[in-house]
């Protein structure tokens, strides 16, 4: 009785046949440049299309990923001295600021992304 419980276990699948093992496709091989760039193209370190207001801006171009446009903009308000001496989380708007924030005066520090956010072209 032993013997046919063990010969039915192997006939049930208990090893693959050899052929079916060889079947694997070959591993491409990812370098630690594509891994890093692969990392740097998702999310928002993807460059999209901007709007032409956003493109004339100091450091802009016709695609900026949205953390690269947030970075221009504050290297911008910081090299021009718009950040509020009162109130440091408030930003005084020059015109070039206000052409890209509907021409608001004064806009919040946090207010930065979502007053970019219209800039960028949806490409789907």
């Amino acid at each position: 009785m032993a013997n046919s419980f063990s010969s039915s276990a192997a006939a049930a699948g208990g090893k693959r046949p050899a052929s079916a093992a060889a079947v694997k496709p070959p591993k491409k091989v990812i370098t630690k440049d594509d891994a890093t760039e692969a990392k740097n193209m998702r999310g928002i370190m993807r460059p999209l299309p901007v709007s032409e207001a956003l493109s004339k801006f100091p450091g802009g171009g016709p695609e900026i990923s949205r953390a690269g446009a947030i970075k221009i903009v504050w290297a911008y308000i910081k090299g021009q001295g718009l950040q509020n001496p009162a109130n440091k989380r408030e930003i005084l708007c020059d015109e070039k600021l206000k052409n890209l924030f509907a021409g608001r005066d004064k806009i919040g520090m946090m207010e930065i992304t979502g007053l970019l956010n219209p800039h960028f072209i949806k490409t789907k």
